[in-house]
């Protein structure tokens, strides 16, 4: 592929936008979103289970370790589309586990559980903590040596899927250093996970109580990878967030239009009255910059110092206009958008949780600020 400059397109990129897009419309129609909602795992396993079969798992997972060897800006497609249906599944968390092993595990590690993921294992990350803080390296979950083996402490939230997590790669502070340790779902009990509720209900979270879990010290992630494996860690949440985020922002301006289009008001389509077609056009505009933003991303993500900044670009930028758009589609639908049959609310609340994650738009610019200036 011809490169593009800060974006392009690669042939992959472009049948897996097609097969996913596809995909995802048949197995995540809004029925089925509504129906997984009171649903306790909040997933269909059988789709988990096509999902592997078709190897979007391994997309990102080197050859050595059973993946496809291919980057993660082949990912982004699917979790794009993903996002655009409201489609809930593990898959852009233990993607995001994936990558933790890739980034930081030892060789043993990356030979032990890669070719597991691909497969179709549940994987997730146990990163953020009470104190709500976006930095990694600030953390209060404790593990202490002793001898061969090391003991938790602490307690580790919003961690998503834990229940049906065969690994669960938590962060913690080992001798006042942050480190990365994998703990099997067999390490700890029912009664150490606390189904939280969250504002995103197509979602599932978990409290995570690590107190007395011991593990071996061989559980811990190589140390001489740690710094390199927290920023990839972060961007990588960042890109896929921004890439379900885009998707998400397209399908509630969908949603709204088709209101537009059709609602009368004093005999006359209310898509006509200028107060709702400008903002309702802003939103599409921003929406297609934002989009840009996530396929540049996407496309220099391993470039060094620009990859970073256009990931924290389409952060910053699919976090304004999916709050916009959404909160647009609430006010246009009238009473009915403050109900919460009105499926804009379900994007809402999507993008409220996707805010809340790895930084806000306003946490993103300041970051940029700082790399630009």
């Amino acid at each position: 592929m011809e490169n593009l400059g800060s974006i392009g397109y690669s042939e992959e990129q472009i049948e897996l936008m097609n097969v996913a897009a596809s995909f995802c419309a048949e197995k995540s129609p809004i029925e089925k979103v509504r129906t997984l909602l009171e649903d306790a795992q909040g997933y269909d396993a059988d789709v988990w289970k096509e999902i592997a079969e078709l190897g979007w798992l391994a997309i990102a997972i080197p050859e050595a370790q059973g993946g496809v060897g291919l980057s993660l800006g082949e990912v982004v497609p699917i979790v794009e589309q993903m996002g655009r249906r409201l489609m809930t599944t593990p898959f852009a968390d233990t993607t995001l586990a994936a990558q933790a092993l890739v980034a930081g595990g030892t060789e043993a590690q990356q030979e032990e559980y890669l070719p597991k993921i691909a497969e179709g294992a549940v994987a997730t990350l146990a990163l953020a903590e009470a104190h709500g803080d976006w930095d990694l390296h600030n953390i209060t979950a404790t593990a202490k040596a002793d001898g061969d083996n090391i003991t938790l402490n602490g307690e580790k939230l919003l961690v998503p899927y834990a229940e049906q997590a065969e690994i669960i790669i938590a962060s913690v502070s080992l001798d006042g250093a942050p480190r990365l340790v994998i703990i099997p779902r067999d390490a700890f009990g029912d009664s150490a996970l606390r189904r939280e509720q969250i504002i995103d209900e197509t979602r599932r979270t978990y409290a995570l109580k690590l107190d007395g879990i011991t593990l071996p010290a061989s559980a811990l992630l190589d140390e001489a990878k740690t710094k390199a494996a927290f920023e990839h860690i972060h961007l990588t949440a960042v890109l896929l967030q921004a890439a379900e985020m885009a998707g998400g922002t397209q399908a509630v301006i969908d949603y709204t239009l088709d209101y537009l289009k059709t609602r009368k008001q004093f005999g006359k389509i209310i898509g006509e009255y200028q107060a709702l077609k400008h903002p309702i056009t802003n939103a599409y505009v921003d929406y297609e910059k934002a989009r840009s933003h996530v396929y540049s991303a996407a496309h220099c993500f391993n470039d060094q110092g620009m990859g970073e900044i256009a990931t924290r670009m389409a952060k910053a930028a699919c976090d304004k206009v999916y709050g916009f758009a959404a909160d647009r589609a609430i006010q246009f639908h009238g009473g009915f958008g403050f109900t919460h049959d009105c499926d804009a609310q379900l994007y809402r609340r999507a993008a409220i949780w996707h805010a809340s994650q790895h930084g806000d738009g306003a946490w993103h610019r300041a970051k940029l600020a700082d790399l630009l200036f």
